[in-house]
């Protein structure tokens, strides 16, 4: 092979999973790493998991992009049809991935980024784990985390601190994660996030074309 020869190596995408409380940072750094690579080339490209859901569509939102809104019986349809990746119960509400989106991605190099919890991460894991990586995110402090809920002024005062209790249980878990950090700026941690993606994207395993190329050496 000649030293001029760029080697181009294809790779399998990944399953990157965001996960903190609610208000500990992971949708603005989910957005914030999508707009990162949103002009990457075709083998660094990233997009968002769009889950479904039972909950109501909230101010602002848009079917399709934010999740993909849809009755309760359609969602067990999903659900029974083994059309979803993983499901959990939240406030209420059933939220989900589909399947097919995200193994179609996968399969082309591209890589899909997930904004769920410990019990959708967990459940991921169990037939995916080697295309998954985790993340968990977590807020400088308890008392900083109910500041930005407050701050945001999205929910209502039961609201703030029935997510201020599940925050508990939710952080209780950050040992099923890969990777764990705490959120105290928002450019440091996704620095730290893009590091740990393009880390993932080398590792061996996900370099498909790289037997053919050492039997070729």
């Amino acid at each position: 092979m000649s030293l001029q020869t760029k080697v181009e190596l294809g790779r399998r995408g990944l399953m990157s999973i965001l996960s903190s409380p609610s208000g500990a940072g992971k949708t603005t750094l989910s957005r914030r790493l999508l707009e990162k690579y949103q002009s990457a080339p075709a083998h660094e490209a990233i997009v968002m998991s769009v889950s479904v859901t039972t909950r109501p569509m909230r101010p602002g939102e848009v079917d399709g992009r934010d999740y993909f809104f849809m009755s309760p019986a359609k969602f067990q349809d999903m659900a029974h049809k083994n059309q979803l990746l993983e499901y959990a119960r939240v406030f209420d509400h059933q939220y989900g991935t589909p399947a097919a989106f995200v193994r179609d991605h996968i399969v082309k190099g591209i890589d899909v980024l997930f904004d769920i919890d410990w019990q959708g991460t967990r459940q991921l894991a169990e037939e995916n784990r080697a295309d998954l990586i985790s993340v968990f995110i977590l807020p400088p402090s308890l008392e900083e985390l109910e500041r930005r809920l407050r701050e945001r002024a999205q929910d209502s005062e039961e609201t703030v601190k029935k997510r201020m209790e599940k925050a508990k249980a939710e952080i209780s878990h950050w040992r099923e994660y890969d990777y764990v950090l705490i959120n105290q700026d928002l450019d440091h941690t996704l620095q730290k996030i893009d590091v740990i993606l393009k880390a993932e994207r080398l590792k061996r395993v996900r370099q498909e074309g790289l037997p053919s190329f050492v039997a070729e050496l």
